[in-house]
């Protein structure tokens, strides 16, 4: 059974950054997209970062020039680096993979902006 694990998020004040980490039990990452995604309470989960097999990503027009997908096939994990971040992003980031079988969701981790 494969199973994705995000960790990194918590509370940081505005301006300020975080590194999301999402690592699988089995080996789903090699020639898979992936992407993270967001929902904040009483919205509906959106696409932040998505990131293909072959490296090529692209963001939400709210995070461009602020946050990084990359990709570590070889550890199975992926990563959203979060700079200069507002209240606005604060939300469960979750991360997904896509398989041509079904699309693998972890649990979330909670990313919470706040003075």
């Amino acid at each position: 059974q494969v199973q994705l694990v995000e960790s990194g998020g918590g509370l940081v004040q505005p301006g300020g950054s975080l590194r999301l980490s999402c690592a699988a039990s089995g080996n789903i990452f090699s020639g898979n997209a992936m992407g993270w995604y967001r929902q904040a309470p009483g919205k509906q989960r959106e696409l932040v970062a998505h990131i293909t097999s072959g490296g090529s990503t692209n963001y939400a027009d709210s995070v461009k020039g602020r946050f990084t997908i990359s990709r570590d096939d070889a550890k199975n994990t992926m990563y959203l680096q979060m700079n200069s971040l507002k209240f606005e992003d604060t939300a469960v980031y979750y991360c997904r993979v896509e398989t041509w079988a079904r699309y693998y969701w972890g649990q979330g981790t909670q990313v919470t902006v706040s003075s």
